[in-house]
């Protein structure tokens, strides 16, 4: 529901004139999430006059046309736009790329068809009288694109419906805020960026006035938005910040995500400042995305057994996701840098073990009670969160459809004792298995193995001709 009230002077006088309550109602701005109806009133009032239909492309962003908010309502809301299909077909540079099946230049770059998901509306803050939707990604024939990132999760949830399960998801994201906005630092060429803070101020309460003033900013946008955060704070590395959403729909979760990103740009760059959601922003940081996830049967909590240990359900998914998650890197670690996290005592997993509320293991159990769940520690601040958890919820379906059950856990530190297997330590490596893998396959179907594993291999190459700034360096000083 909006967050501002609607009232009878919310649509137009029936001689095309306006009260003075109508008057002042355009000023006032159109918040939090709302139902089509309420759109049309709000479009009514002049408090809506565009609407964002947003796409999610394979890197996790929202893509789309700005409309004019009547003629979406007239022409678009009942039915599809239409986008080129190259959207779901590129790398990070949006660079139109030979190899997918979806769209090339040898079939002419045609479009595919983004059809609204109208539960989705919202007014956006940080955008004046502008409404979002996310949409879906639909085929000429009418059906869901299988390899689109929202419509691969929505199958594992489905899925999962089948057996009589559905999730909760809270996502926990961190990412670093430089000084200087986007374009200054690239005039700079991306070198010489300084973190807005100096000083590990992981858990503080003394923010200097700008990163304050950020920080409400965006909690404030948030809840104007219908997604209010859990809890913001800043983290151990310089510059370095947390935010946690509460549990809640798991595709609602990562719609929210993308929003989330979307809004953290805005502001950040309003206050001249640029945010990086990157796995490893700087040498020895990582920002991770931790998944957490619970499942539930007959709308009661299932991953809870007696005395605060697991049930058998929930050993079943922990075993899934050890079993199957070294497959699907890709899916949650999809770029180069995305392996620069993986060290030895960075709060980062190395290997696939588990524990009980050990910060050192791969999937970690944590909660009480009714509140036990998992938290997936593998996906960095770069992760797709669609992705993400359709590969984390195709690991659990594993698990419990083959009954499997995991080692013991991890009591102690994980970089040193764990025995499970070792998490990839490069992009190329994690391509390797996914392409090779059966049990991708059988998980994920060829379509989509395939459509990852050419966008995995893109931005392989993307690097392979790039000379580094540690190339240089090392190369000068070797000379």
């Amino acid at each position: 529901m909006s967050s501002v009230p609607l009232t009878s002077n919310d649509t137009p006088a029936s001689t095309g004139h306006r009260s003075s309550s109508d008057r002042a109602a355009l000023g006032r701005p159109a918040h939090g999430r709302f139902t089509q109806d309420e759109l049309r009133r709000l479009v009514a009032s002049g408090r809506i006059d565009t609407v964002a239909l947003a796409l999610p492309d394979l890197q996790g962003r929202l893509k789309g046309k700005l409309y004019n908010a009547g003629h979406f309502i007239d022409r678009i809301a009942a039915s599809d736009a239409e986008m080129c299909a190259y959207i779901l077909a590129t790398d990070a540079d949006m660079r139109p790329a030979g190899g997918f099946a979806l769209t090339s230049w040898e079939a002419g770059y045609g479009d595919l068809r983004a059809r609204p998901d109208l539960s989705t509306l919202r007014g956006l803050p940080w955008m004046p009288r502008t409404a979002l939707v996310v949409a879906d990604a639909v085929g000429h024939d009418g059906r869901p694109l299988e390899i689109a990132p929202r419509q691969l999760l929505r199958r594992q949830l489905d899925q999962l419906a089948d057996r009589g399960l559905h999730t909760k998801t809270g996502l926990e994201t961190e990412f670093v805020v430089f000084q200087g906005t986007e374009a200054e630092a690239a005039q700079a060429g991306f070198r010489g960026l300084r973190p807005v803070t100096w000083a590990n101020l992981d858990y503080a309460l003394d923010h200097p006035p700008a990163v304050s003033k950020l920080l409400r900013s965006l909690q404030a946008g948030l809840a104007g938005a219908g997604m209010p955060v859990e809890a913001i704070k800043t983290e151990s590395a310089h510059g370095q910040v947390e935010v946690t959403f509460p549990y809640g729909d798991t595709l609602t979760a990562a719609d929210n995500h993308l929003v989330f990103k979307h809004a953290v740009k805005v502001f950040a760059s309003r206050a001249g400042m640029m945010p990086v959601f990157m796995a490893a922003p700087m040498s020895g940081v990582g920002s991770g995305c931790h998944l957490h996830i619970s499942l539930w049967q007959d709308d009661q909590p299932a991953l809870g057994g007696p005395e605060g240990s697991l049930s058998t359900l929930g050993r079943q998914v922990v075993a899934g996701l050890l079993h199957a998650l070294p497959d699907l890197a890709p899916l949650y670690a999809p770029n180069v840098n995305s392996y620069k996290r993986y060290l030895p005592n960075s709060f980062a997993p190395i290997c696939f073990a588990w524990g009980r509320d050990n910060r050192t293991c791969a999937v970690r159990v944590v909660g009480h009670g009714p509140g036990l769940h998992l938290e997936v520690r593998l996906p960095g601040a770069d992760t797709n969160p669609y992705l993400a958890l359709a590969a984390v919820l195709a690991a659990a379906e594993f698990g419990i459809d083959r009954e499997l059950a995991p080692d013991a856990p991890c009591s102690g530190n994980a970089y040193q004792t764990a025995s499970g297997a070792q998490v990839p330590t490069s992009l190329h490596q994690a391509l390797d298995a996914f392409e090779r893998s059966d049990l991708a396959l059988q998980l994920l179907g060829r379509e989509v193995v395939e459509h990852y594993a050419h966008a995995t291999q893109l931005e392989l190459e993307a690097h392979q001709l790039e000379v580094t700034d540690v190339e240089l360096r090392r190369g000068l000083a070797g000379t």
